[in-house]
């Protein structure tokens, strides 16, 4: 299966990374290469483009994507989690750059790849993780963890307000045998959710099938951390743009960033800031950037992202 990935917000994207020519730019989230073409192709001869993703499929295949552009700017990909990003650039001795880019979306080609199991519309092998080679999968959480913990998971990170039930209900169904794929998972989730509540809004698995990629995959846990990594790498100047696609990682994304712009910790009615914690960076955007409307109609899976940017100083 060719891996296909409609960037969201490409232009916003790269309209705000303020791409120089000669400049170095990190993709912490390489995918299918999608954005990282179009920061690719406004690079001159000294211009060097890293690629980071912990999906060795996507690796190759913005490998493909990179060789087949005219120009040949420098560019490296390495497989790695972007929460590795600081430690990635400094072994290929770079340490300072002036663009980063961190997606923070699952790739069209991981929900629609049989047997990835990220999307509860196929019936799949339940296991959710970006990269194949670590050990937690989405079976073992609903299989091996208590019912209490798979409750929790739920409730933190798919903000499910049945998380309770559907928990219950989980380990129910596996007293009578192993749930081990997304079709058994999504119709114990719908019997778990009365009917009323399943006649409105998202599918009855959504936010349930989030919760469990990101605890799959640790991702809400890396954030605040490359976060402030990626500050530490920018020159003056450069620039960090972030897409999130729910509230949570907003929330993570927002607060990190007002921190850099204003980490004064003095009491408010102090009249001079005493604490010395200078400011790092400024807003670009103070409010997030939605996608338009004529994005939403040609690629509806773009419909919760967000992208916030600030600016090194």
């Amino acid at each position: 299966m060719e891996f296909k990935h409609k960037p969201v917000l490409l232009d916003e994207c790269i309209n705000n990374l303020n791409i120089r020519s000669d400049g170095i730019y990190v993709d912490g989230t390489i995918g299918g290469a999608g954005h990282s073409v179009e920061i690719y192709r406004r690079l001159g001869s000294n211009g060097f483009l890293i690629g980071i993703d912990q999906d060795s499929t996507a690796i190759e295949a913005s490998r493909q994507k990179l060789e087949n552009e005219s120009h040949k700017a420098k560019y490296t990909l390495v497989k790695s989690n972007f929460v590795h990003i600081r430690d990635v650039c400094l072994n290929i001795g770079v340490d300072k750059v002036d663009g980063i880019l961190l997606d923070l979306g699952v790739s069209s080609y991981q929900l629609d790849e049989a047997g990835r199991g990220f999307s509860y519309q196929k019936d799949a092998p339940l296991d959710m993780r970006m990269d194949r080679t670590s050990e937690l999968t989405a079976e073992k959480i609903v299989n091996e963890y208590s019912e209490e913990e798979i409750k929790s998971i739920i409730q933190k990170y798919g903000e499910e307000k049945w998380a309770s039930r559907i928990a219950s209900f989980i380990v129910n169904a596996r007293r009578t045998s192993r749930i081990s794929t997304t079709g058994q998972l999504v119709e114990i989730i719908k019997a778990a959710i009365p009917n009323a509540a399943r006649r409105e809004g998202p599918h009855p698995a959504k936010r349930t099938f989030q919760a469990l990629r990101i605890a799959v995959n640790n991702e809400l846990g890396v954030l605040e951390k490359v976060i402030e990594d990626c500050a530490s790498l920018l020159r003056t100047g450069g620039r960090l743009c972030i897409i999130t696609f729910h509230s949570l990682e907003d929330r993570i994304v927002k607060n990190e960033f007002n921190k850099l712009v204003n980490p004064c910790t003095c009491p408010p009615d102090f009249p001079v800031c005493v604490c010395g914690k200078a400011p790092q960076a400024r807003h670009i955007t103070r409010k997030p950037i939605s996608p338009s409307k004529e994005e939403l109609e040609e690629n509806p899976r773009a419909r919760s992202s967000k992208l916030r940017v600030i600016e090194k100083i």
